[in-house]
């Protein structure tokens, strides 16, 4: 069992993980797990983190081969048998190709079986698979999110749902189980970039998860307040307003271990994603890696103590309530995720617990 951060957890920001479950070969070996490995992998993952102290752990979803998870509610209802406080959450929900009916009843059962600890990241996705594989056409994008996230909110809300749409049947007086054992799930939306996205997750009242995977952080503090703008003016409370930085990361005893480490991995990660998206297929540069490590960037790579200072420089742009790393990324053997885990548990939220906490 590794070392819990867990009594200082009730003060400063709330620190977690997320995995898309990609299923990358090393670039070392050349092999690349099962998809089954990764699942059990993503499970004990799950389970350290709980031990540690952390605060929250979140699964992502892919409908394609070269990703282990196409459905997050069964994963982490999987990991709620094995862990005990730590909130389980999507990372994040393709909305746009889900039922709204069938996402909220499935999260409303892990609810029920977590103790109350299930939240739900909705978002458009970068990828599109889904659309064909589930019948819906890539020329509603938006409306159907649109949409779909109008109902879910709906479903949140009221256990009888009278609602009418454009992209699925009506419902009429229609009976919505299980309810949750929260009052509400706590539903985010996902935000990479796109002012509109910001504002209409403001005015809906939901969270915010920013997805920051590299550049300078600064970018993303019109998009907060837009989005707490928009929020006050729909009449929601500051509270309810909440705010999520989500990231890449990798943690070693010194930076310098860090990068050396981290680099084959993180080229391979974007080389495949870049691939699997029809891009460009070539190889990131150690000096280009270079370039994205700096202390400004939001790339979380390097020892404790700068991922601490970076985490805490984010805090004093965006007020945020909850940080997220993904650090299972480009064939990274698990013995280093584990690693990983406890670094971020042990050394890095102390610091950040104290320093947000002010």
């Amino acid at each position: 069992m590794l070392l819990g951060g867990g009594d200082m957890k009730d003060t400063g920001i709330e620190i977690g993980l997320y995995t898309l479950a990609d299923i990358c070969p090393d670039p070392h070996t050349g092999n690349a797990v099962s998809a089954s490995q990764r699942m059990k992998e993503i499970v004990e993952a799950a389970k350290l983190a709980d031990e540690a102290g952390l605060d929250v752990f979140g699964v992502g979803e892919h409908h394609r081969l070269d990703y282990a998870v196409s459905s997050p509610a069964v994963v982490l209802a999987s990991i709620a048998q094995v862990t005990k406080r730590i909130k389980l959450t999507s990372a994040t929900t393709v909305l746009s190709t889900v039922d709204p009916v069938r996402l909220f009843e499935d999260f409303a059962t892990l609810d029920l079986l977590s103790d109350g600890r299930a939240e739900i990241i909705a978002g458009r996705g970068a990828f599109i698979e889904s659309f064909p594989l589930f019948g819906y056409n890539t020329n509603n994008y938006d409306a159907l999110f649109s949409e779909h996230m109008d109902l879910l909110l709906k479903l949140n809300k009221n256990a009888t749902v009278s609602w009418e749409g454009q992209f699925r049947p009506s419902l009429r007086d229609a009976e919505i189980a299980p309810r949750p054992l929260q009052q509400e799930i706590p539903i985010w939306t996902g935000v990479g970039g796109t002012p509109e996205s910001a504002i209409r997750a403001g005015k809906l009242g939901t969270g915010i998860a920013l997805a920051i995977l590299g550049g300078d952080p600064i970018r993303f503090k019109p998009l907060v307040d837009l989005y707490r703008k928009a929020g006050i003016e729909a009449g929601h409370s500051e509270e309810k307003l909440k705010v999520g930085v989500t990231g890449h990361g990798f943690l070693a005893a010194t930076t310098q271990e860090a990068k050396q480490q981290f680099y084959p991995y993180y080229s391979n990660y974007w080389y495949h994603v870049n691939k699997q998206r029809g891009g460009l297929t070539f190889r990131m540069s150690e000096a280009e890696f270079e370039q994205m490590t700096r202390p400004e960037t939001a790339l979380f790579v390097g020892s404790p103590q700068q991922i601490a200072e970076k985490i805490v420089q984010q805090h004093e742009l965006f007020g945020h309530q909850r940080f997220m790393a993904q650090i299972d990324i480009g064939g990274l053997p698990f013995n280093k995720v584990a690693e990983g885990i406890e670094l971020l548990a042990t050394k890095v939220a102390p610091i950040v617990r104290k320093q947000t906490s002010k």
